[in-house]
């Protein structure tokens, strides 16, 4: 929450509409507000309950219960996630790790944006599969996790917490385990001022009235006995919005494309169970004893009369004629003993409660204010052309009184009810002025327009989402001390002091806030009102239309190297490395140079470039190569570009699908730099691709020459000529025309190929049997990147490469995942290992025999291995793709 705010700034916030409500609307378009969801939020103003919903991961939450909490008891209801799912497979493209983590974040808002919730986050990082909550809190600092939950508790102040795990064995995931127990401690600690006592200099303790956990058939014996559980039916149907709540949860969780988890709807009963775990018990409602009137704040028994009386007279048809009735609530709630407290619970609903008005009030009037940038990136120190488009759909004139942006000083004197445009004592920050006053009227059915330069901030940061400027561990992303400097911001979630975001106040928070915005003050029946507009790019495409995206900001100059790539040496021949700069505003110039262990080299060792045009890009090819001095194993090389004395190791990535807002990201312009001892046998290599990966690419890596291939190519007469056929990850879950064209691969197989097939889910295969005898697959895996493996002497591992305990050394994340249970007799078993006390898992690699060919299965974790630049995974694959062939003459 904002707080510890000076008057002026105090002004601005609370006359600001939360931003996100207004702009994160499917695909950034800004968000528009029906009749109905408008007497919605009318109803909604009159509840003063909270309700949060903790588990371990993106689609973990249960989206039917979310919906029915914030639009059938129209609850404030939040998702808190401890991880990102970083550590997660990716359905829909190539992006693993910190770009699916990116990725999920933003299909967690979109789910939001439909069922009504709002999303929280720890700093734990999905790192993996887990099997037990031990092994996770090795990996988490659990302390660190546990306050950042107890923070977004304090924070949103929630009357009842719910889990979606038990704390043991029978959530399965390690993580799911974790957040149950930790959510039983935070409901204690919150409401402890000695735990985290730093806290509270923004934030009350808060003690929850209860947790509960929602159980449910994943947990539930068959026939057990529920009568000793809290229910309530989520399956009703809401006529405002023209849904049942099961409809509402399956638009929600097929937000999840990353996942594969799109989702029928339910209509009609669903039973949800509680079962009580800590705090007051409950008889028959999850919220018994929780007020959640307009009495449990001192003196707001009138406020809850007023909008009763605005709910009474709202009007379908002219919703504008509620705004008089919202100014008077608003008026009232401002009038409140200790509204503007620093810290107290009354400020908390106050804030909450003026936000809501204000969303109510643009979308009463079907105000449409926009702030759009001529181009979609903003270099950081510098300025861009901006245009402010006011339209006013209200049957009646308001006034523009002026824009400004929210860069105020902190000593300016602003009434709080005037908010007057900047005069000679009212001053914005030196050089980062765009105020003016406007006092212009503007009619019904017309609008206002300007544009502008707008000046970004000193100091003012890329667009890197916060929780990636910094360099984590394993378990834990790194928040830095100052998360963006000199700002002021209307975000409802953010403090701000001495115009700096700071680490505490950011924590939890789903993304950063906007690169920047304006707020634009309207005049309306002789009330003023600020509006926080964010600022983004608008542009038109010829097939899909009017598109948003948020603005970005970015480095004078990015360099990139190829996505996901290692550069792995089998001998000392030469590599060329391709760095691609692209400037961030017109006329960069300076020198690019790879930064190498010992022993490596690169010509040229340096090169000057000039990018005279803003987006201008250029390719510079480096030939590497290890000396005789070059250590064998993995290091990295790293690319960095210097201009006016500054240096630069930034790329700029681009995620864009078309479910959530485009993502700018900006990777470290590193990779993987492997010197290893490879034979292969064969040269020529098809790949059919799965869900995505970067296999084809490491492939070309180590010498083979790797043709993609569409499903339809797929028959024996054109796999004839490759020396093996590799079948990406998912495949068998993805590519439907496996269906008629695995005939086609068994006849290669038989006539004398060589195929080898990447790890497939058990669930959602699309055909029941994907190899030449039975197997079934099964979620089995092994988590632990570094377990012991036991080496048969199976010839898999004896050429052309002798394959070794230390192949096995420095795996990233897991060693292997989705084995097979049973399998064929006719199927080889070449290695084993298992996770610490579990039984020896010997199904990593499968083999048989199948005519004159061979067929491979195996589920380990190669995808990420390869790009990881994992030397044993490199030798593997390759004895993999070479055997049963003979050593060239």
């Amino acid at each position: 929450m904002i707080r510890s705010l000076r008057p002026l700034a105090a002004a601005l916030l609370l006359l600001t509409v939360n931003c996100s409500l207004l702009t994160e609307s499917k695909a950034q378009t800004p968000k528009t507000y029906t009749s109905s969801e408008i007497l919605l939020g009318l109803k909604k103003l009159n509840v003063l309950g909270s309700v949060m919903y903790l588990a371990a991961h993106p689609d973990d939450e249960n989206t039917r219960l979310i919906a029915y909490m914030a639009n059938e008891r129209l609850l404030e209801t939040s998702y808190l996630s401890c991880t990102r799912g970083d550590g997660g497979q990716n359905l829909i493209g190539p992006e693993l790790r910190e770009g699916l983590g990116v990725i999920r974040t933003q299909e967690l808002l979109a789910a939001r944006r439909l069922d009504g919730g709002r999303q929280f986050f720890t700093r734990a990082n999905d790192f993996g599969f887990s099997k037990t909550s031990d092994e996770t809190f090795k990996i988490w600092d659990k302390e660190q996790v546990l306050a950042d939950m107890v923070w977004v508790i304090r924070q949103r102040r929630p009357d009842v917490l719910i889990t979606r795990f038990p704390p043991d064995a029978r959530a399965g995931h390690g993580h799911h385990q974790a957040s149950a127990i930790l959510a039983a401690e935070a409901f204690d600690a919150a409401g402890d001022p000695k735990r985290f006592p730093e806290q509270l200099q923004y934030v009350q303790a808060w003690q929850p009235k209860r947790l509960l956990w929602n159980t449910g058939s994943f947990f539930v014996k068959p026939g057990e006995n529920m009568d000793g559980y809290l229910r309530l039916d989520a399956g009703g149907y809401n006529p405002l919005l023209g849904q049942s709540y099961g409809e509402i949860a399956a638009r929600s969780r097929s937000n999840h494309r990353s996942q594969g988890f799109g989702s029928a709807a339910q209509r009609g009963e669903a039973l949800e169970y509680f079962q009580p775990v800590k705090g007051e018990k409950a008889g028959k409602d999850l919220f018994e004893g929780v007020d959640q009137t307009w009495n449990r704040v001192p003196g707001g028994a009138a406020v809850g009369k007023l909008i009763e009386e605005v709910i009474r007279k709202y009007d379908p048809s002219n919703p504008s004629a509620s705004v008089a009735g919202l100014l008077k609530v608003r008026e009232r709630i401002n009038k409140l003993p200790n509204a503007f407290a620093r810290v107290d619970a009354t400020n908390y609903w106050v804030e909450n409660k003026l936000g809501e008005i204000n969303n109510l009030i643009y979308g009463a009037l079907g105000l449409s204010i926009e702030a759009n940038a001529a181009e979609q990136t903003a270099v950081v120190n510098g300025k861009f052309d901006l245009k402010i488009d006011v339209v006013n759909r209200a049957p009646f004139p308001i006034k523009l009184v002026g824009i400004h942006t929210q860069n105020v000083e902190q000593d300016s004197v602003l009434e709080k009810q005037s908010l007057a445009p900047p005069t000679s004592g009212n001053h914005l920050r030196e050089g980062a002025s765009i105020g003016f006053n406007a006092n212009q009227d503007i009619k019904s059915g017309s609008s206002f327009s300007k544009t502008f330069k707008f000046p970004l901030l000193k100091g003012e940061q890329i667009s890197q989402p916060y929780w990636l400027l910094e360099k984590g561990t394993v378990g834990m992303y790194k928040v830095p001390a100052i998360v963006v400097a000199e700002r002021l911001t209307g975000d409802k979630h953010l403090t701000v002091m001495g115009g700096a975001i700071k680490q505490q106040e950011i924590i939890g928070s789903p993304k950063n806030p906007p690169a920047a915005s304006v707020t634009v003050v309207l005049q309306v029946a002789n009330e003023n009102l600020a509006f926080d507009i964010p600022i983004q790019y608008k542009h038109t495409d010829p097939v899909l239309g009017e598109l948003y995206q948020p603005l970005a900001v970015v480095p004078p100059v990015a360099v990139n190297l190829p996505a996901a790539r290692a550069y792995v040496f089998a001998d000392a021949q030469p590599k060329t490395v391709p760095v691609t700069l692209k400037a961030g505003r017109a006329g960069v110039a300076g020198t690019l140079a790879l930064t190498l262990p010992a022993g490596w080299t690169s010509t040229p060792a340096s090169q000057s470039f000039v990018l005279a045009a803003k987006d201008a890009e250029q390719t510079v090819e480096f030939r590497v190569q290890p000396g005789p001095a070059a250590a064998p194993g993995k290091t990295e090389l790293r690319a960095v570009a210097t201009v006016d004395g500054q240096a630069y190791s930034r790329g700029i990535q681009t995620i864009q699908y078309p479910h959530i807002p485009t993502q700018t990201l900006f990777p470290e312009a590193v990779a993987p730099l492997v010197k290893l001892d490879l034979r292969k046998r064969g040269q020529n290599v098809a790949y059919l691709m799965g869900a995505g990966d970067e296999v084809p690419e490491a492939l070309r890596q180590v010498g083979y020459n790797v043709t993609l291939l569409k499903p339809e190519d797929l028959t024996a007469a054109r796999l004839k000529q490759y020396d093996a056929l590799v079948v990406g990850i998912r495949a068998y879950n993805t590519v439907d025309r496996l269906k008629t064209q695995q005939p086609e691969i068994l006849k290669y197989i038989e006539q004398g190929g060589n195929v080898v097939v990447q790890y497939v889910v058990n669930r959602g295969t699309v055909l029941p049997e994907i190899g030449p005898y039975p197997m079934t697959l099964s979620t089995d895996r092994v988590t632990v990147e570094d377990a012991p493996v036991t080496l048969s002497k199976h010839p898999l591992l004896a050429a052309p490469n002798k394959i070794t305990e230390q192949d096995f050394r420095g795996w990233v994340q897991e060693q292997g995942l989705y084995y097979p249970s049973k399998w064929d007799p006719k199927y080889q078993t070449v290695i084993s290992s298992s996770d610490p006390g579990e039984p020896a898992k010997e199904s990593a690699i499968l083999v048989t025999d199948y005519g004159k060919g061979h067929y491979i299965y195996t589920g380990l974790s190669l995808f990420r291995e390869l790009p990881a630049g994992v030397p044993g995974a490199y030798r593997i694959i390759t004895n993999m793709i070479s055997y049963g062939k003979e050593p060239a003459q």
